[in-house]
């Protein structure tokens, strides 16, 4: 249903495979569906472990539109 600006959509999975392509010199921020998601949780502490800063995101997309904040639809 969409995403927030500039996310790169990327499951657990992939994202330990993807590693070398992410950027070390700025945080990421995990976020997945929703404040009961803990998918986010895992992503930020392995991305954390493997020396990048990163931080989860507590809500989702649908919380990020509620707040009347911009999402990305794919087309």
């Amino acid at each position: 249903t969409g995403h927030l600006p500039y996310a790169q959509s990327m499951p657990l999975d992939e994202l330990k495979k993807r590693l070398a392509d992410l950027p070390r010199d700025k945080p990421i921020v995990a976020y997945c569906r929703g404040p009961f998601c803990l998918m986010a949780v895992e992503a930020a502490e392995l991305l954390n472990q493997q020396g990048f800063k990163a931080i989860r995101f507590e809500e989702g997309v649908a919380e990020w539109r509620a707040h009347g904040l911009p999402v990305e639809v794919a087309r």
